[in-house]
């Protein structure tokens, strides 16, 4: 039974990330919105909800110390993920379609947009991580670490908005998916009324959230049912169930040839991803974002999601250009750390 669900929360994500990209490409349109804003603002906001909600929940609602562990291991394993998996995904979709394209598996991105957002992902995590050396009943510096990194993300979507959209037409992009649900549209339809393309959106990110819900839970059940163990579940396989979404989506805008909104989803989730989630960590759960001989693993994916990030961008900005093959070295960074992960599981390390 929870291979049917497995399967059927699968084509469900699918769905409804090929909805969201369809749906969010026509929000920037019709706001005249940069690509910027809406690959590493409006797309990476939107597609880092399931797993978002999955720390929150645990922190917020859960108020055990299990919980409150458990929603800091998932606040920390989503940069991680999105700089490792999450990069080798899109890099293999990219050396897929790389003989369809003129430029092969040299990326059309715009490298200012992405190398601004990993100046902003860097500097965050680094002041984040900072705050976990501090003692563990400290609290106050936390509260003022969280705002600091809330002023951070707030200025990151000022720049990404301010930015001026480039001249464009609706012509490059796809009809609008539910278009036709639309009884009041103009007899044009190759203009949706906004209203219709808001409705897309969210119905899209319902599709996504609850897939993910319905995924992770199956991928739990066989989890265990398969004899993992719960610190291999919640450092490792619900991560993966939780990325889906910024994968899919990154997956499609690649085989589009949109390459710049492929890797904002990501890059800005990961810039989402080490500010909001990391400030209910430290306000509400502050004695856990600590740096102990029992969190050193946890805290230790945090190195790895930078020096994966440092390998794929520095040569980038060294070059001037971004190469799907050069994505692929996430993949050994995230075999690195599994390594690790399974190697003090064995030995029975936390």
């Amino acid at each position: 039974m929870d291979v049917v669900i497995l399967a059927g929360a699968f084509v469900v994500i699918l769905i409804g990330a090929e909805l969201f990209t369809n749906g969010i490409e026509w929000v920037g349109h019709k706001l005249n919105l940069a690509e910027g804003a809406v690959g590493s603002v409006l797309a990476a906001v939107g597609t880092a909800l399931p797993e978002t909600t999955i720390p929150l929940i645990a922190i917020l609602v859960g108020g055990t110390e299990a919980a409150n562990e458990v929603g800091v291991g998932a606040i920390l394993g989503a940069p991680f993920m999105l700089s490792t998996l999450a990069m080798l995904v899109t890099g293999i979709a990219v050396l897929v379609v790389a003989r369809r394209r003129t430029t092969q598996d040299v990326m059309l991105v715009n490298t200012r947009v992405l190398a601004a957002d990993m100046r902003y992902f860097a500097v965050a995590y680094v002041i984040a991580l900072a705050a976990a050396f501090l003692p563990a009943d400290l609290g106050w510096p936390r509260w003022i670490v969280a705002l600091v990194l809330l002023g951070i993300y707030a200025y990151y979507v000022r720049m990404h908005f301010k930015e001026e959209a480039a001249a464009s037409s609706s012509d490059d992009l796809a009809p609008l998916r539910l278009q036709r649900l639309d009884r009041k549209a103009p007899a044009d339809l190759e203009t949706p009324r906004l209203r219709i393309v808001y409705f897309q959106v969210v119905l899209a990110l319902a599709c996504i959230i609850l897939g993910a819900y319905a995924f992770v839970g199956a991928v739990e059940r066989l989890a265990h049912a398969l004899g993992f163990g719960e610190a291999l579940l919640a450092l490792i396989i619900a991560p993966i169930a939780t990325e889906l979404p910024e994968k899919f989506n990154s997956v499609i805008w690649v085989r589009q040839g949109k390459d710049t909104l492929a890797m904002g989803n990501i890059t800005g989730a990961m810039v989402f991803q080490s500010t909001i989630p990391t400030v209910v960590a430290l306000a509400f759960a502050s004695e856990h974002w600590a740096i102990t001989q029992d969190t050193l693993l946890v805290f230790g994916s945090a190195l790895i999601a930078f020096a994966s990030s440092a390998a794929i961008f520095l040569p980038m900005a060294w070059s001037g250009r971004l190469r799907g093959r050069g994505l692929l070295v996430g993949g050994a960074f995230y075999v690195l750390y599994l390594g690790a992960v399974v190697r003090s599981l064995a030995t029975g390390g936390t």
